[in-house]
């Protein structure tokens, strides 16, 4: 069975190619962030409140995106999106003002949230067959952009051209996509089944699945972009590798979850969702123990190649968790979809927010070694978090969806 019905997939391509430019948008900070904080000259402290901004507005639009599409329709709100996205991206880097680079990243992070909920949303609703394939595959999309965004800054940086190009080229073609979207059959993709607010609310609040969900993404976000956000600073400062260097780990960890996320939906088509993603999250928690134990031995031939590996398995390891969350969430809370999953991506907002400011702060005090350990110990709580959410979506399989 093909993964999106005919009727969908001029929507479901266009989602993917703005899902590839959201993927870049949240990783080029942290792979500019060593030139930021040399050109800037900014303290680890400066660049963590300017990335928790991003994530800020990215939790606070997340939820209320969820309400919004409901009552506004998926267009509107993806439109309101992109038009946040343009704006910040724009000018965000054009001068080393901090607040004025936070209000930016404050408007990029809260266009990113409504775009997330939305294609999230959308998603599942082209996924007739439920088997999450379309999910995971979107999410490869996101990796895509991930990927691509920190390998270009490498080649900035290794031309010696200004890294603050990146910003300014994503702007441009976001507004191509968003031209695309005025005229995309969102309408096609139906509405929710009505239900009492009140008695959808009890259900939602008292269902465990909602609550894992939440924490789940609350964890796994923050050790995701954690690591992706500092692994470029944290070659440069602990193994003495060039700028161009870092930035290019931050691809190759994205590179993993690239693999991961286009290999899953297109290879192991009739696996189980459930032995996936703890298999994965267990992957990643390892990977990410490494990384931090790395950091206390010293820097030679064999340490380095070791710590790239790592750096791509970890990557690897955090490939699936979010899709697969998303679409357990989803699949729960058939009747309100759009506030189930905008809950869950506040979690994972607020992850976003409170791990860098935490990481910031640790390696500030420690060094980024105890910064990466701290990651390590979160990393362990995904993992205690994905099975409670299996066990949930398994109880709730047998007796019946929680919010229809």
């Amino acid at each position: 069975m093909s993964m999106v019905e005919k009727p969908f997939r001029s929507l479901y391509a266009t989602l993917f190619s703005i899902f590839i430019l959201f993927g870049t948008s949240m990783t080029i900070i942290g792979a500019t962030l060593p030139r930021i904080l040399s050109d800037f000259s900014w303290d680890y402290a400066t660049a963590g409140a300017v990335i928790a901004a991003g994530a800020v507005g990215y939790f606070m639009s997340t939820f209320a995106a969820g309400v919004f599409v409901a009552k506004f329709g998926a267009r509107a709100v993806i439109l309101a999106g992109l038009a946040l996205e343009i704006s910040g991206l724009t000018f965000f880097a054009a001068t080393p003002s901090a607040p004025l680079n936070l209000a930016l990243n404050l408007a990029i992070g809260i266009g990113q949230g409504f775009i997330e909920l939305t294609v999230n949303w959308a998603t599942l609703r082209m996924d007739k067959s439920g088997t999450g394939r379309a999910m995971n595959l979107m999410h490869g999309a996101f990796a895509a952009g991930a990927f691509a965004g920190p390998f270009a800054i490498g080649l900035l940086l290794g031309a010696d051209l200004p890294w603050a190009y990146i910003y300014r080229g994503i702007a441009v073609l976001f507004v191509f996509v968003a031209i695309t979207v005025a005229f995309l059959p969102f309408t096609a993709l139906g509405e929710e089944r009505k239900q009492a607010k009140i008695d959808k609310k009890v259900s939602l609040l008292g269902h465990p699945a909602y609550w894992l969900g939440f924490f789940a993404l609350l964890l796994y976000v923050g050790v995701e972009l954690g690591v992706s956000n500092w692994i470029a600073e944290y070659f440069v400062s602990v193994f003495g590798a060039a700028a161009a260097t870092g930035s290019f780990m931050v691809s190759l960890f994205w590179g993993g979850l690239l693999l991961g996320r286009f290999g899953f939906p297109l290879f192991l088509k009739d696996a189980r969702q459930g032995v996936v993603l703890i298999s994965m999250s267990i992957l990643m928690t390892v990977s990410v123990v490494a990384l931090a134990a790395f950091s206390l031995l010293e820097a030679g031939p064999y340490v380095i190649p070791f710590a790239v590996t790592v750096s791509f398995l970890a990557g690897l390891g955090c490939s699936i968790v979010y899709p697969i969350v998303v679409t357990f969430v989803g699949g729960i809370f058939p009747g309100a979809q759009s506030e189930a999953i905008g809950f869950a991506s506040m979690g994972g907002g607020i992850g976003a927010f409170v791990f860098p400011y935490l990481m910031a702060n640790v390696s500030g005090v420690w060094g980024l070694g105890a910064g990466f350990a701290t990651y390590a110990f979160f990393s362990l709580a995904v993992v205690a978090a994905c099975v409670g959410l299996v066990r949930a979506a398994a109880k709730s399989t047998k007796t019946g969806s929680a919010a229809t």
